[in-house]
């Protein structure tokens, strides 16, 4: 199995070189450089062509949004967030940039090996926490961050299926917040994926949330 090639970017010494040795060891992933700032990020998706860019996002020089919006721009590379920052309008803000996942630095090894494998393999990803937090944004903050997700063409039963995906219910919850089987819900949800041509309900949730499609 061809390996993944990874760039790492963050303005700390210690989390570039400790996720370089987690990633180094592990016979799945390459670590092909490291980069202290945005604008290092960049320079290292034109020249080494990597699978998965690991982005900080408050850093010198260019901060990991912009580097983020350059590197997907370019089609360089699928970003990955991994910050110490949970602030709603940041994770709207790199999601809207095309990031592909939002991480918080709370993880395991095994944990981010398994997420870089996911946005690698084209799955986007994001912490509960964080998904739950932006559910809980209004409707008119969404708007006034230029939400792009389109109601048109559902029905009214299908817009309540996708408020209770992005509410992070699930589908015994949404069964009995709106008095059907599970098995409709099911149903509803693999229709309205299908419509987007979504892979699962989290990309849905956060297409609805931020109008992006991770």
């Amino acid at each position: 199995m061809e390996r993944i090639k990874v760039v790492i970017a963050d303005d700390s010494d210690f989390v570039r070189d400790g996720m370089k040795i987690i990633l180094e060891v592990d016979d799945d992933f390459e670590v092909l450089g490291c980069a202290a700032n945005g604008r290092e990020a960049v320079r290292l998706a034109e020249e080494k062509h990597p699978d998965v860019i690991l982005m900080d996002i408050q850093m010198p020089e260019m901060d990991g949004i912009e580097a983020t919006k350059q590197i997907v721009e370019k089609n360089l590379g699928k970003v990955l967030i991994l910050t110490t920052f949970d602030d709603d309008v940041l994770v709207q803000k790199a999601l809207q940039n095309g990031a592909k996942g939002y991480l918080i630095k709370n993880h395991t090894p095994e944990h981010l090996k398994q997420m870089i494998k996911s946005v690698h393999q084209g799955t986007g990803v994001m912490e509960e926490k964080i998904l739950e937090s932006l559910a809980k944004g209004s409707l008119a903050g969404r708007r006034e961050l230029g939400n792009g997700f389109d109601p048109s063409g559902y029905s009214e039963r299908e817009l309540e299926i996708i408020q209770a995906v992005a509410d992070g219910l699930s589908n015994k919850e949404i069964a009995a917040r709106l008095y059907i089987s599970e098995g409709t819900v099911k149903n509803y949800i693999t229709t309205i994926l299908s419509k987007e041509n979504l892979s699962h309900r989290t990309a849905l949730a956060v297409y609805y949330l931020t109008g992006k499609k991770a």
